[in-house]
């Protein structure tokens, strides 16, 4: 049976594991755009988005906005992740990278514009981009909150 005081727990660790792995997240899209830019042969679309990034990075309240909108346009869906995850004891890092990879995918989904430019291959690249970033974001979030997952506590600490 949970105790209050576990599940208060728990709670406090997904907050604090999800705001850390949105910050890690958005430093790991800035990373792979500028890898991407440095690649030989690299399409100039990539120069303009591995410079855009670092200016987020660089000016906090450009940094601040960023961060806070990824927090809205992602908290819903991984709230439902770590809530699966925590009600079912879900624990393996695979899981939660595939959980940060739909949950960052379908963020950039929310504000990603529908129109002809759809089948624009960078824009396809982008949400490839994004995904990577989210699954970097799954990682930090199991090693903050995943690795313990489950509201109902364990035998050993009774």
């Amino acid at each position: 049976m949970a105790t209050a005081k576990h599940v208060l727990k728990r709670i406090l660790m997904m907050l604090a594991g999800y705001l850390v792995s949105v910050l890690v997240g958005l430093i790991a899209v800035v990373a792979i755009y500028a890898a991407l830019s440095a690649l030989p042969n690299a399409s100039a679309y990539f120069d303009v988005m591995g410079v855009s990034p670092i200016a987020v990075l660089v000016v906090p309240p450009l940094g601040m906005f960023v961060y806070f909108l990824t927090i809205v346009v992602t908290a819903l869906q991984t709230l439902i992740f770590a809530l699966i995850a925590e009600l079912f004891s879900l624990r393996n890092v695979l899981l939660h990278m595939l959980f940060g990879a739909a949950a960052a995918a379908g963020g950039f989904f929310l504000i990603w514009p529908s129109s002809a430019e759809d089948m624009d291959p960078e824009r396809w690249a982008d949400i490839g981009i994004i995904a990577a970033a989210g699954l970097v974001a799954g990682l930090v979030y199991w090693l903050i909150a995943g690795r313990d997952a489950g509201f109902r506590r364990p035998l050993f600490e009774r």
